[in-house]
């Protein structure tokens, strides 16, 4: 901050006061305080009400019948000795007069302690401002930490063989850390960086449940490594148009595809079938995204491509030759509480990625969901191209109620050995604020990916034989801003969609830390 001139410095000295009008003045540097009543007081009101120096009430005075400290006053008078040096440095001296002039001196001289203190303590945080400013991290980057805590554990039923599982707790974690950089205010580059060590109760004929009916959300490990789970780039195209570009990520989820449509179960339920279409998980990988709003918002498009070996440059690799994805995608924003959307993906799964062990760390396999019957996840060793199709909405009846869910279908084509019907379908409902603002209850019912039909030479021609279904109860508790805690139950049952497997029951706290 800038020394403020002393008024002798910017015009002539004003002629000196004649004692008799000082002889009623006392000695300022003698009061504790500066009343109301004192002539410092009112020579200062006066120059504010003239000047404006400060804010003071709609009609321009400068009120109050209080005692001011003399840090206070030395701080309004401060304001006014900037104010004045304006006026005259623009070339209006005419407009201040030789008595104001003389009290600013006056009061100036009377104050000079106090002014003093006060510039010294702004030229100090000036300073340390500009300190943090020089060691700042980064002027566009900013740190956004995601620490979660899972205790989790079978309660009881069968596996998908039939076998009595085993009730053991299991504690685990997972940290994600995003580094989210703007370039111009508008863009957003995010790198996520991620280590977990959740085991994964089930999988494709893995695991104790030995099915991926009844995963949970979080579950997955990268053995207490750190990797790059997340790799994007955001930049709007204009009011209404925003490119996704994807150089490593978890499927259309990451390019803002799905959210919208799920908005309560997105982020609170803890079964991973229980958070959204289960067709969004037939992608991963590279690749490129875009979202388009058009009449006031009313139709929202969004369209986008993955591939998962795009950095591979073999025959059965790169951007169009290994496992892709493409999404085509239309949503209705009728009014700001309801809102549908009709999704189509077209995907493609070469004979060499369909065989050997899911993905652990992933919550996109090698082929299929992560989520249903093992048949609807097998591959058969063929090249495989899905049509998937999928209708996702929300309602929000009130501020403390909203119903919503999907319907999903999949058709399967095993390239030279036949083709499958996949379905799913849920509804949920969703209880914002229970208990408490930033809390919600859900409840969520429905069927996890089951075949429905398939050629005769897959499976000897046996489609999944029974309909087991997800039935999930899960209570967000938000603690603070920071922290928030959430119970669940998993009811699972027909284990894999076979009635002769007892029900299988889970349960789930996950406490999360946000910072």
């Amino acid at each position: 901050m800038s020394q403020v001139q002393s008024v002798s410095d910017l015009t002539q000295p004003a002629p000196a006061a004649t004692p008799s009008s000082m002889s009623q003045v006392t000695s300022i540097s003698q009061l504790s305080d500066v009343q109301p009543t004192d002539w410092a007081f009112q020579a200062l009101q006066s120059l504010v009400e003239r000047y404006g120096c400060i804010a003071g009430y709609p009609d321009g005075t400068y009120r109050g019948q209080r005692a001011l400290t003399r840090f206070e006053f030395a701080a309004g008078l401060n304001a006014c000795l900037d104010r004045i040096n304006e006026i005259i440095q623009a070339g209006l001296a005419d407009a201040v007069t030789q008595d104001d002039l003389a009290a600013l001196q006056r009061l100036q001289d009377e104050f000079a302690a106090e002014l003093a203190t006060i510039r010294g303590r702004v030229d100090a945080l000036e300073a340390r401002t500009a300190e943090l400013e020089a060691n700042q991290f980064s002027t566009t980057t900013t740190l956004r930490g995601d620490t979660l805590f899972g205790l989790y554990s079978i309660l009881g039923g069968d596996s998908a063989t039939g076998e009595e599982l085993e009730r053991v707790p299991v504690f685990g974690y997972r940290v994600e850390l995003n580094f989210n950089t703007s370039f111009t205010g508008e863009d957003l580059l995010t790198a996520r960086l991620q280590s977990n060590n959740n085991q994964p109760l089930g999988g494709t004929e893995s695991g104790e449940l030995g099915t991926n009916m009844g995963r949970i959300e979080f579950d997955g490990t990268s053995d207490n490594n750190v990797r790059l789970s997340l790799l994007r780039y955001r930049l709007p195209l204009g009011e209404d148009s925003t490119l996704y570009i994807a150089a490593q990520g978890n499927g259309f989820v990451d390019l803002d595809a799905s959210a919208q449509l799920t908005p309560y179960t997105d982020g609170s339920a803890v079964g991973l079938f229980a958070l959204r279409n289960p067709i969004y998980n037939y992608s991963s990988g590279t690749g490129i995204g875009f979202r388009q709003f058009f009449f006031d918002d009313f139709v929202e498009l969004n369209l986008g491509y993955l591939a998962s070996d795009a950095n591979n440059p073999n025959d059965r690799g790169g951007l169009f030759n290994g496992r892709y994805a493409a999404l085509a995608q239309i949503i209705l924003h009728p009014s700001d509480e309801f809102r549908l959307g009709f999704t189509y993906i077209n995907s493609y799964t070469p004979a060499t990625r369909s065989e050997g062990t899911q993905s652990p760390d992933l919550v996109n396999p090698i082929f299929g969901t992560a989520t249903g019957s093992n048949l609807s996840n097998d591959a058969f060793g063929r090249p495989v191209v899905v049509n998937a199709y999928g209708i996702s909405g929300t309602f929000d009846i009130s501020d403390n109620f909203a119903i919503g869910g999907w319907v999903g279908y999949a058709h399967h084509t095993y390239i030279g050995r036949g083709d499958a019907d996949v379905w799913n379908w849920a509804v949920n409902l969703a209880f914002p604020d229970l208990f408490g603002e930033g809390n919600i209850g859900g409840i969520v019912v429905g069927m996890e990916p089951r075949v429905t039909e398939i050629s005769n030479n897959l499976n000897n021609g046996q489609p999944d034989e029974d309909v087991g279904l997800h039935i999930e109860g899960y209570y967000r508790y938000r603690i603070n801003d920071n922290i928030d805690i959430t119970p669940g139950i998993i009811w699972i049952t027909s284990p894999d969609h076979n009635a002769d497997n007892d029900d299988a029951v889970l349960g789930v706290v996950r406490t999360r830390f946000f910072f």
